[in-house]
């Protein structure tokens, strides 16, 4: 595996990360090479992706992580979630869902994602 730290930024190349990734404040941040990143995540300060099995997790669209949050091994995190600073995920998170806490759990439905701005919209559908 071979990755490239830059600000203490470790995300290895074998990492599947959608369009519009947007890292705050350069870091540092911490993520498996199992692990995949829809499009228009907002990556915090201080998070980790990380798995001991060798299978991370799998993060939906516009999704929110605050700082300082950890998520741990094969979960999976739905679109338009808002996770809360300092935060442990280790259950799946349904998406349109704000959590936060330690283990992380689901405060509310209201207005998930919201924090995802400047979001990369498609010029062409090719769908």
């Amino acid at each position: 595996m071979i990755s490239i730290t830059k600000h203490s930024i470790q995300i290895p190349k074998e990492t599947t990360i959608g369009y519009g990734l947007y890292i705050g404040h350069g870091g540092p941040i911490v993520c498996n090479a199992t692990a995949s990143i829809g499009n228009n995540c907002n990556l915090s300060q201080w998070t980790t992706i990380g798995s001991n099995e060798n299978h991370a997790a799998t993060i939906g669209d516009n999704v929110y992580i605050g700082p300082n949050c950890c998520i741990v091994e094969d979960v999976t995190i739905g679109s338009n979630v808002t996770i809360g600073a300092g935060s442990v995920v280790t259950k799946d998170i349904p998406s349109n869902a704000t959590v936060a806490g330690n283990y992380a759990k689901v405060l509310n439905y209201n207005n998930p994602g919201r924090y995802c701005k400047n979001r990369w919209i498609p010029l062409c559908n090719f769908d």
